[in-house]
């Protein structure tokens, strides 16, 4: 981190405290003395929200990429992993 600021302090230095975030600077703000939350630009977020990726978009993406037969897989091979059925029945 290259600024650390007690919340109090935080409340004074707000707009300066933004203007590092923009520049890049991560600041941490601390309470009593432990980190409790990190102030960042918005660019910054951005970057840490879009390097997760879900398994759905990660499959996709394969199945766009390869071919199943070429990798070696059967084209079928979930076909029977999930039961399409109903359930079971339930009394509330």
């Amino acid at each position: 981190m290259s600024q650390r600021y007690s919340i109090a302090e935080a409340r004074s230095r707000l707009p300066a405290i933004v203007d590092q975030a923009e520049s890049g600077a991560e600041v941490e703000l601390t309470r009593r003395g432990r980190p409790v939350a990190v102030v960042v630009s918005r660019a910054q977020l951005e970057r840490l929200r879009g390097a997760r990726s879900h398994f759905g978009d990660a499959y996709r993406k394969f199945i766009e990429r390869y071919a199943l037969n070429d990798v070696g897989v059967d084209a079928d091979f979930a076909s029977s992993t999930r039961d399409r059925g109903v359930g079971r029945k339930v009394s509330l």
